[in-house]
């Protein structure tokens, strides 16, 4: 049992992961607002959906529409409907304090129940002349003041993502433990090439199986996660076809196994070929993705794993899900070490 305490450890940590993971709510959270287009001069009443709120048990509500971090307009009125719905009344000047055609409002909510909530780009104005001057004058600014903090232990709601971020647990930790495991390989296929025992060629054999499968595993709930969130599954995103190019050169390296039959050229060969795979891996999944335009967070200068995508409540999960797919993925190679031993025992055996 003190051999095996690291596939316990996995085992605990994936069971604590998919419990905290699919269990813990989110925060409060705006999903809509209808009309998403005004004119100046106009009142507006916001038709406003949220996520997780309690707007009957929040009453009273208070709502602003932000320009910047100075300026803003508090709602006049605000109807409430239900848990999820409401109305918010907003009085739009004639002109605002600003040199652009089309303005775009943050929308705040807040109340001392649910805290608050935040939907960027919320409302865009349009005002008919432009006229900051006029505009400063006829602005009537009403701080954003006594907003209510409400901690519990809740996952953050972010737009588009909404109950899809859980999949952070899953998609992103599955693809460190494939690069753990897959360096774990390589380094069996140095120490091949170095020493000549062949029992380095099969736990690197053994290391490659279990990081494709990962890989595999993480490029389905990949494909799951931006059916969600960019409207399909696959879309041609440069991260998605350099992931698959790269799990198609490993898929290649059992093909090249599979051409030899003696045992010392196929360690070799294939040894050589599993450093080139994983020296192509880094670039392929790394490093083209961050040169050009993507819809993936982490490459073409869309950030990744920042507050807006991680904060501390997640990261009580996330790290404990990287180390249990990773001690999970070592365990399944050991099994599959294991079994090819026994294979060639009875062969031999045969013979």
């Amino acid at each position: 049992m003190k051999q095996n305490w690291w596939k316990a450890l996995g085992v605990v940590l994936l069971i604590y992961v998919f419990i905290m993971g699919m269990t813990v709510p989110l925060t409060p959270g705006i999903l809509s607002v209808t009309p998403s287009s005004v004119r100046t001069g106009d009142e507006v009443k916001l038709e406003i959906i949220g996520y997780n709120t309690m707007y009957v048990e929040s009453d009273p509500v208070q709502a602003w529409l932000k320009l910047d971090n100075e300026r803003a307009l508090k709602a006049s009125r605000i109807e409430i409907k239900d848990a999820r719905s409401l109305s918010a009344v907003f009085q739009i000047p004639e002109y605002l304090p600003v040199n652009r055609k089309v303005q775009d409002f943050v929308l705040v909510l807040d109340s001392e129940q649910a805290g608050t909530s935040v939907l960027p780009s919320a409302v865009f104005v349009t005002q008919d002349s432009i006229d900051p001057a006029m505009g400063q004058k006829t602005w009537v600014n009403s701080p954003i003041s006594n907003l209510h903090e409400r901690w519990s232990m809740t996952y953050p709601f972010r737009n588009i993502l909404s109950e899809t971020i859980r999949n952070t647990y899953f998609h992103v930790p599955l693809w460190f433990a494939m690069i753990f495991v897959f360096i774990a390989s390589v380094f069996n296929s140095i120490q091949y090439l170095r020493r000549g025992e062949l029992d380095y060629d099969n736990k690197a054999q053994s290391l490659t199986k279990v990081g494709i499968l990962l890989g595999i595993l993480g490029l389905v709930t990949g494909a799951i996660w931006a059916r969600y969130t960019w409207g399909e599954f696959w879309s041609g995103d440069v991260k998605q076809n350099m992931t698959a190019i790269a799990l198609l050169i490993y898929f290649a390296y059992f093909i090249l196994r599979g051409v030899f039959e003696d045992p010392e050229k196929k360690g070799r060969i294939s040894a050589v070929y599993n450093i080139f795979a994983f020296t192509a891996l880094i670039p392929l999944i790394y490093v083209i993705p961050r040169l050009v335009d993507s819809l993936h967070p982490g490459a073409g200068g869309n950030p990744a794993f920042g507050t807006q995508d991680l904060d501390n409540t997640m990261r009580m999960v996330f790290y404990p899900a990287i180390i249990g797919w990773t001690l999970i993925g070592f365990w399944i190679a050991s099994l599959l070490y294991r079994i090819d031993r026994i294979n060639l025992h009875f062969l031999e055996m045969d013979e």
